[in-house]
């Protein structure tokens, strides 16, 4: 009997043993990979699902919560150059469970088809995201649109593009405007210009020393990761490189540099501004700017905050967002009483 139970426990043992084994060997072998299967782990746990919509070639991959028609607007979500929809994850966490929320990868990014040039630039870019919106019908109703960085720049010249599909737009550090005060990475980049350092382009890293540097200048603290997990990062990162290079030229380029600057005019619907205090990629002085052009615009600068506003304060983003949208269902509904 005494040996029956010795082997259960032995059997008991290597069934335990055989799968941490096979996580810790992907760590140290294949940890993009890993990373990969963590961030399904999260949008299962969150209840986002990913889908695929089509418009003729073109494919866009999305992740997706809830369904319209509640309370307030759906969600779309505009990711930053070089990111994914799952960029979205830590603030998704945060959103009313009953919200519906959209999150898709941008032109070429991850799972979303991969053309050209054309399709890169911030006009280009606008114009394919209001393709995604009518192939899964999202233009039914007014829905609320949030873009970062790249991502603001897009979301904006959207507002200005298409006001009547929209209720409100929320801007989180959105590229695209002409800084009063030159940024780190604004600085590094006329210098790359001018020719002034042989250097790599600072968002796209080729090394773990680059990494750290791009997360240095993306987090006003950038996170303790272990080299296992930024050699992960990394090995994801760099086959996408060239990718990458091509839509960075694009979205620096004469064409769309100043895009947000010249839309921002024509935007009509509802504005919120969400700028990290300590960004050093796209200067906080951006926010004076939009609220100058457009003074009922909300804006919230959020202190010990630098350009990864939804990595570094998600909660503090998804409450600004909701409080956001209630507002303007409370205003809406008093409009309406009005007439």
């Amino acid at each position: 009997m005494e040996l029956n139970v010795a082997k259960m426990i032995m059997l008991a043992g290597g069934v335990l043993v055989v799968p941490v084994l096979a996580f810790v060997t992907s760590f140290l072998f294949w940890p993009g990979a890993l990373l990969k299967a963590y961030n399904w782990y999260w949008r299962r746990r969150l209840g986002l699902v990913v889908r695929f919509s089509h418009s003729g070639n073109y494919h866009f991959c999305y992740s997706t919560r809830g369904a319209p028609g509640g309370a307030t607007p759906s969600l779309l979500l505009l990711h930053g150059f070089s990111a994914t929809k799952d960029m979205w994850l830590p603030v998704v966490k945060f959103l009313p469970r009953n919200q519906h929320v959209v999150c898709v990868d941008m032109p070429g990014h991850e799972g979303t088809s991969r053309t050209g040039p054309e399709d890169y630039s911030i006009r280009g870019q606008v114009e394919r995201i209001h393709q995604f919106v009518q192939s899964i019908g999202l233009d039914k109703r007014p829905f609320h649109l949030v873009g970062t960085s790249m991502g603001g720049n897009v979301a904006g010249v959207y507002a200005a593009t298409y006001p009547t599909h929209l209720s409100s737009v929320t801007l989180v550090c959105p590229a695209g405007l002409v800084y009063p005060t030159d940024s780190e990475f604004i600085s590094r980049l006329r210098e790359l210009e001018m020719g002034e350092k042989d250097e790599s382009i600072p968002l796209v890293p080729t090394t773990i020393q680059e990494l750290k540097d791009m997360l240095r200048l993306c987090c006003n603290t950038p996170p303790k990761l272990p080299r296992q997990v930024l050699s992960g990062l990394l090995a994801n990162r760099i086959p996408n490189n060239d990718f990458y290079k091509e839509v960075f030229m694009e979205i620096v380029g004469e064409k769309s540099r100043h895009s947000l600057q010249e839309n921002m005019h024509l935007i009509t619907v509802p504005l919120q501004v969400i700028w990290g205090k300590e960004d050093q990629v796209l200067d906080v002085s951006g926010a004076a700017v939009l609220q100058g052009a457009l003074p009922h615009c909300q804006v919230t600068v959020l202190d010990s905050c630098g350009h990864s506003v939804a990595l570094e304060r998600p909660r503090k983003a998804a409450k600004l967002i909701t409080d956001f949208l209630s507002e303007q269902a409370v205003s809406d509904g008093n409009v309406k009483k009005v007439s």
